[in-house]
């Protein structure tokens, strides 16, 4: 049987969620936890990839085992007592056969957060920018983005996709307690855009871009066109959705 494992986990000791060759990942540490447990290798397939720093609320991933009798009400449990305290596991859902945690996904949600004050406390959670940010200047750019469906200016470069098309459904900067926070949520996104994307609002917030400009960055399709990538540790995706008939 196919079976969803939903999970967060905090990305500040890991090299993303891909299994890498020399470093630590979450999939990693998450595979080795449930072939320890269940006795036989379980390859996890997951709704997307973190890069090394990235963050991670809801996150799922699908896999497939013939469980005994009471060994799956079991299995969450057993995994929050053995995986590290930077991974939990939330829930186990049974799935069609066909499920797939990634192609199956109708929205993903991210947040990046700012602090505009130094602190002792969470700096691996939150980006520090002290200057004064233009958040009206940015969420008139925010909406920008969701006229156009072509982003490559926002794609890490070399970077094998078939398109670079997306469609991004909500995006926008909130003041929070400790800085600034933007969402964004769409269908699906490219390697470094999201962190790309905040770098180049930033750049308008502070005046150095115009919200003009977005229109020709977007267009010209060029990534050097675009502001800088910020950096990892104040991202967080945050929300996945899925079709309800994907579970039984």
């Amino acid at each position: 049987m196919r079976f969803f494992l939903e999970f967060s986990y905090a990305g500040t000791n890991y090299h993303g969620w891909q299994r890498q060759p020399n470093a630590v990942s979450v999939q990693e540490v998450m595979e080795q936890a449930l072939e320890t447990l269940l006795k036989t290798p379980i390859p996890l397939t997951a709704a997307g990839r973190t890069d090394t720093g990235v963050h991670a609320r809801q996150m799922f991933a699908h896999f497939e085992h013939d469980f005994k009798y009471d060994e799956k009400t079991k299995l969450v449990h057993q995994l929050n007592q053995f995986l590290p305290h930077d991974i939990v596991i939330h829930s186990l859902k049974t799935v069609t056969q066909t499920a797939h945690a990634r192609f199956d996904a109708l929205s993903r949600t991210y947040e990046y957060h700012i602090s505009n004050r130094k602190s002792p406390f969470e700096n691996e959670l939150h980006y520090e920018l002290r200057q004064k940010l233009d958040i009206e200047a940015m969420n008139k750019a925010a909406k920008v983005l969701m006229e156009y469906e072509d982003f490559e200016c926002f794609s890490k470069s070399k970077t094998d996709v078939k398109t670079y098309l997306c469609q991004i459904t909500h995006a926008q900067w909130t003041v929070s307690e400790k800085g600034y926070t933007f969402t964004i949520t769409a269908n699906r996104f490219l390697r470094n855009m999201v962190r790309a994307i905040v770098g180049t609002l930033i750049e308008i917030g502070l005046k150095k871009k115009t919200v003009e400009d977005l229109h020709q960055i977007i267009q010209s399709k060029n990534r050097s066109s675009a502001g800088y990538s910020v950096p990892a540790q104040g991202l967080f995706l945050t929300k996945i959705t899925y079709p309800k008939e994907l579970f039984i």
